[in-house]
C-alpha cells in the first residue's frame, strides 16, 4: 500500500432527511445540473452573436417547455439503459426493483438515447429545427455530467482500479488496497474538460453548422468515457467482457461512429447566415 494513499473523505450520501423524504446528493447533482443547464442554454439562444447574427431556430419559450421533456429522457432513458445494459438478468427476475432507483443504477448511454427521442420529438411537435435543439442540449449537458461524477464519488460506488499512485483514495467497502478516484478523473474529463471545449467552439460560432456541437459532444464523450474506463473498476456483475473492453467502452463506439458522422454532415452544409435562415 502506498504511503501517501489518502482516506477516503467519509460524507454523509443524505444531504438532508426531513421524516421519511431523504434528500441525495446524487439527487442534488440531477436537480442543480438541470437547473444550471437551463441557464446557460438561455444565455445562449439570447446571443445573436452565437448564431452568426441571425434569429435563433427557437425561443426561450421553446427551450423552457423542453426542459421537463428533455428531463423526462435522462431519467427515464438513464433508468431503462442500466436495466438493459448492465443488470437485465437480476431485473427480469426481480422487475419490480426497476423502480427503485433510489438504490441508484443510471446509465449515461441510456440517457443520452432518452434525450436524443426527447430532441426528436419535442422538436417536431414545434417544428424547429432537431439539429440546433440537439446542439444546445449538447452544449450544456456537460454540466450535469460534472456533478454527476461528483455525486458519484461522494456516494463511494464506481471506484477506480487498485494503484500505487500518490493521490490513491481507500474507499469504504472496496477493499483494503488503494484505487483510482477514477469519478473524479471523469467528472474532469466528461464534465469540465468537454463544457470549455463546447463553450469555446460555441464562442466561436459553432452553431451555424446545425449538428456540429452534437457531433463533437459525443466524439469527446466517447473519447473520454473509454479513457476514464482504463480506470475505472468494471461493473462487478459483468466484468470485463472480452480482453480489456468494459461495458463503458463498447456502448461508446458507436457513440463515437455516429458524433463523427454527425460532424462530418455539418461541415458539409451551408453555415446559417442572414442570407440562408436559421
Amino acid at each position: 500500500m502506498p504511503v501517501l494513499a489518502l482516506p477516503f473523505p467519509v460524507i454523509d450520501p443524505v444531504l438532508i432527511s426531513i421524516g421519511p423524504i431523504a434528500i441525495r446528493w446524487y439527487a442534488l447533482a440531477y436537480i442543480v445540473g438541470i437547473l444550471l443547464g437551463w441557464w446557460y442554454a438561455r444565455a445562449i439562444i439570447r446571443n445573436n452573436r452565437y448564431w452568426g447574427y441571425v434569429k435563433p431556430p427557437l425561443t426561450l419559450t421553446d427551450f423552457d417547455d423542453f426542459v421537463l421533456w428533455v428531463t423526462a429522457g435522462i431519467i427515464l432513458g438513464g433508468r431503462l439503459g442500466f436495466v438493459l445494459f448492465y443488470n437485465l438478468p437480476h431485473y427480469l427476475a426481480n422487475p419490480l426493483d426497476i423502480l427503485q432507483v433510489w438504490h441508484g443504477g443510471m446509465s449515461f448511454h441510456g440517457g443520452f438515447i432518452g434525450c436524443v427521442l426527447a430532441v426528436t420529438l419535442f422538436a417536431w411537435k414545434r417544428g424547429i429545427p432537431v439539429l440546433s435543439l440537439g446542439d444546445i442540449t449538447c452544449a450544456v449537458a456537460p454540466i450535469g455530467l460534472l456533478l454527476g461524477r461528483i455525486a458519484n464519488f461522494v456516494n463511494n460506488e464506481l471506484w477506480g482500479r487498485v494503484t500505487d499512485v500518490p493521490w490513491a483514495v481507500m474507499f469504504p467497502g472496496a477493499g483494503p488496497l488503494p484505487r483510482h478516484p477514477s469519478q473524479l478523473y471523469e467528472a474532469t474529463l466528461e464534465g469540465l474538460v468537454l463544457l470549455v471545449l463546447l463553450a469555446i467552439l460555441v464562442r466561436r460560432g459553432a452553431l451555424r453548422w446545425p449538428g456540429l456541437v452534437t457531433g463533437i459532444f459525443a466524439v469527446g464523450y466517447a473519447l473520454a468515457r473509454i479513457t476514464s474506463e482504463f480506470f475505472r473498476e468494471p461493473d462487478p456483475q459483468l466484468g470485463f467482457l472480452f480482453g480489456q473492453m468494459t461495458m463503458g467502452m463498447l456502448l461508446s463506439i458507436p457513440l463515437l461512429i455516429a458524433g463523427i458522422g454527425f460532424i462530418l454532415y455539418a461541415r458539409s452544409r451551408p453555415p446559417l447566415s442572414p442570407t440562408t435562415g436559421a
